[in-house]
């Protein structure tokens, strides 16, 4: 009797029977056990293969992509028509619809009949119109509400919406691309050959600004080293005359080198970008161009660093940060910041002559933030009528603002106080002295990340809460400040949209999201919690996804979803979302626990001592508190298997979980590394400098994954994009090239021509999906399942 292997799952069996009627006897009944154990054999793998069939399919239907269109009326974005009417844009299961909210009725209406506007855009333009899609760009309604304009095919055409006729007003002459509009709308600043020209939009005349330009230093360069784009970095002046910008000089600044695979030569892309450590690095000579006169006047200044006040880079809502003209355009201020980030000043420039004035100077011996989110607008604002300004320092260890003069720098007066953060300033109303801004764990209780909107007196008293509900809030002001729309939400309450005065007081319920599209997925809400973290006694906040087959009396492996910051941690913001980074929820349905903890100098929104927690070793990641968190879990909840715990990443996620594999191998066992800056060392200065400090002789040695590489002991699974050129390749590299002269097993994924992004494409994520249930579950993935997208 001989057996032979067919498939993985199938059997020939060739039997030969001997002559004599007794042993016939013994080997049928022989054969007849083993062709039940065959079958049922050949049952239990045939079951297995349609269940992780299943569990990769119900894994796919999670996916962002998957679950983007299935939540209905989440946000509101107003856009005010006057003091007391706003239109908005919502989308609903009938299709993208406009509204208008009228406080004084509080009442909220279609903006128009949307199938009669698409029906005379059509007769208009010959051109079809969806009206579950009318895409209106610049939209803006008449004072009584029975005309709109907006603009369609480089048109900008006015729709009566009592006759619903359209007509053409006029024809739109686009901006130069990669342009920065003036405040007035008619000019747009752009570079060319390294100098700065401005376009007359409706003439489309064009205007040199400068003349001087050259290669490596040119005029409103946007090149950070990790990110660069061809759209000038500046901030025009309110009367749209003058433009704030800088001359960039990275002449002798090293370059980074990256090869683009073609057919035949692979093609080069080289340019400057900074590393830690460099003698030479970017400076910025700073100027302003008078537009009418066509001049430049350099401010009298050394150039300033590569820097802005806080994390991360120069750019916010597409202007220069850390400038600020006054409303006359007649002065303005700007913030200079230290290369190594701790020191900043407050400086005063009248920009006809060109002379600056140091207003004041503040030093933090780790590193300085003038705002606690990741590119936030950075909360000084310089009041010239009452010769103040207003500065947010961590000096307390808290975010706070205080009041100080502005021809001494003298402190007045601090306005905020306690052991809680201001985030933003929202508004100012110099008449009533008043500041409008959010902030973060100051009502007891509750989850410290949530934002809540705040009124406060310049001089410190009379602060108020304005959002009471126990939630994430995000909120748009008004012009004036008079009210604001809210929309609140919790991990596991979907979003809420109202509308409130000045003083917090309803004045409106606008929407409810509408999430039953969602949960007939079969999705789940994510379940919050709280751990201690290494030091035994601080609170960290996380979340837990559980499959959607979930079974208490099973027994599930553990993975963390892992971000380490320390601009930001792994959750994200605390609102309502069917997403959760690194597609955590598609990786729940192949049967592991996945969580996200905010560790130890993950966020800037704790205190300053929590999120410095670990300064000059980037290595940490927080990766003991992830551990000591897991743990309890486990302890919670017995269906978690810790000892089988695995961790995954991009970018600083790839380094965190390269770094826990390496540093953790008794406790981490299975880890995918996707982008990580595996040594900062190769990393932008921007990054390293901040947070591990200068390199001064080796203090970057404890953070370099590479150095550890003989401790490997689990399942890795590396990858990179070779035209990443945020990260580049050069660090994953490095690790690679340890793994190997220490004969170690890993696998390893490279993405050709690939930037930074590409941890979403649907090979990678089968790729993930298949290294943790080989490695970690223990189980045979399908053969080369295929994501769909």
């Amino acid at each position: 009797m001989n057996f032979h292997l067919i498939t993985e799952n199938r059997l020939l069996l060739i039997v030969c029977l001997p002559a004599t009627t007794y042993l016939n006897a013994v080997l049928m009944k022989t054969l007849t056990s083993v062709l039940a154990s065959f079958l049922i054999f050949t049952f239990t793998t045939d079951l297995y293969a349609q269940d992780i069939q299943e569990a990769y399919e119900r894994a796919e239907s999670m996916l962002t992509w998957n679950l983007s269109g299935k939540v209905y009326q989440m946000s509101v974005n107003p856009n005010q028509i006057d003091e007391n009417r706003f239109w908005y844009l919502l989308n609903t299961r009938d299709g993208d619809r406009y509204f208008i909210a009228d406080l004084s009725t509080q009442s909220r209406e279609p903006a128009f009949d949307h199938s009669r506007l698409a029906t005379a855009i059509e007769s208009a333009t010959g051109a079809s119109a969806n009206p579950e899609n009318l895409g209106l760009r610049n939209l803006y309604f008449s004072g009584d509400l029975n005309t709109i304009q907006f603009e369609r095919e480089r048109k900008v055409w006015a729709c009566s919406l009592e006759t619903y006729e359209c007509d053409v007003l006029r024809s739109v002459q686009t901006p130069v691309s990669s342009s920065v509009l003036s405040p007035d709308g008619r000019l747009a600043a752009y570079m060319n050959d390294n100098n700065l020209w401005v376009q007359v939009i409706d003439t489309d005349e064009r205007i040199q600004l400068t003349d001087d330009g050259a290669e490596n230093y040119g005029y409103a360069t946007d090149n950070h080293g990790w990110r660069r784009s061809d759209r000038p970095l500046l901030k025009w002046s309110p009367d749209s005359k003058k433009i704030s910008t800088f001359r960039q000089d990275e002449r002798e600044v090293g370059t980074m080198t990256l090869w683009r695979t073609v057919e035949g030569r692979p093609e080069a892309d080289i340019w400057p970008y900074a590393l830690p450590g460099d003698s030479i690095v970017p400076m910025l000579e700073r100027v302003v161009i008078d537009v009418e006169e066509q001049t430049a006047m350099f401010l009298n200044i050394e150039p300033d660093h590569h820097r802005s006040s806080n994390c991360c880079g120069l750019i916010r809502d597409g202007y220069w940060v850390d400038n600020e003209w006054s409303s006359d355009s007649g002065k303005l201020a700007f913030v200079s910041t230290s290369r190594d980030y701790k020191e900043v000043r407050l400086r005063i420039a009248d920009p006809v002559t060109g002379e600056v004035n140091e207003i004041y100077h503040e030093r933090d011996e780790i590193f300085f933030e003038s705002n606690l989110t990741s590119r936030g607008i950075p909360n000084w604002r310089v009041l010239h009528d009452s010769s103040e300004f207003i500065w947010f320092t961590r000096k307390s260890n808290w975010g706070h603002l205080y009041l100080h003069d502005l021809e001494t720098g003298e402190l007045i007066n601090q306005i905020t106080d306690g052991d809680w953060n201001v985030v933003d300033i929202l508004h100012v109303d110099e008449d009533s002295r008043e500041i409008f801004f959010t902030g973060v764990g100051r009502e007891e209780g509750r989850d410290p990340y949530y934002y809540h909107l705040y009124r406060i007196n310049f001089d410190g008293s009379g602060l108020e809460l304005l959002t009471p509900e126990d939630a994430h809030h995000e909120v748009t002001l008004s012009r004036d400040a008079s009210w604001f729309v809210d929309t609140y939400s919790t991990f596991t309450e979907p979003q809420k949209t109202v509308v409130r005065d000045r003083d917090g007081n309803l004045i409106m319920e606008l929407e409810e999201a509408d999430v039953e599209d969602l949960l007939a997925t079969g999705w789940q809400k994510p379940v919050p919690f709280t751990v201690k973290a290494r030091d035994g006694e601080t609170d960290l906040y996380g979340i837990m996804i559980l499959p959607t087959n979930f079974d208490e009396n099973e027994s599930y492996p553990i993975v963390n979803a892992n971000y380490p910051g320390p601009q930001g941690g792994s959750l994200g913001a605390r609102s309502f979302s069917p997403f959760q980074r690194q597609q955590a929820y598609a990786l729940a349905e192949l049967g592991f626990v996945v969580v996200a903890i905010d560790a130890f100098g993950s966020s800037p929104i704790r205190s300053r001592e929590f999120h410095t927690y670990y300064y000059g070793d980037m290595a940490d990641n927080g990766l003991p508190d992830q551990i000591t968190g897991m743990q309890q879990l486990a302890e919670r909840y017995p269906f978690i298997d810790i000892d089988r715990a695995g961790m995954y990443g991009h970018s600083g996620g790839g380094f965190s979980t390269a770094a826990a594999l390496l540093q953790y191998p008794e406790f981490f066992k299975v880890g995918v590394s996707s982008a990580g800056n595996h040594d900062n060392r190769g990393y932008t200065y921007y990054w390293g400098e901040k947070f591990q400090g200068l390199l001064e002789g080796d203090n970057y040695e404890n953070q370099a994954n590479h150095l550890r590489a003989e401790n490997l002991e689990g399942k890795l699974l590396i990858s990179y994009g070779t035209m990443d050129t945020n990260v580049h390749p050069s660090m994953t590299l490095l690790l690679i090239n340890e793994l190997i002269r220490h004969n170690k097993d890993f696998d390893l994924i490279v993405m050709p021509n690939r930037g930074h992004g590409y941890a979403n494409e649907p090979y990678h994520i089968r790729r993930t999906w298949d290294h943790f249930v080989r490695h970690l579950a223990g189980k045979t993935p399908p053969d080369a399942y295929q994501i769909s997208r």
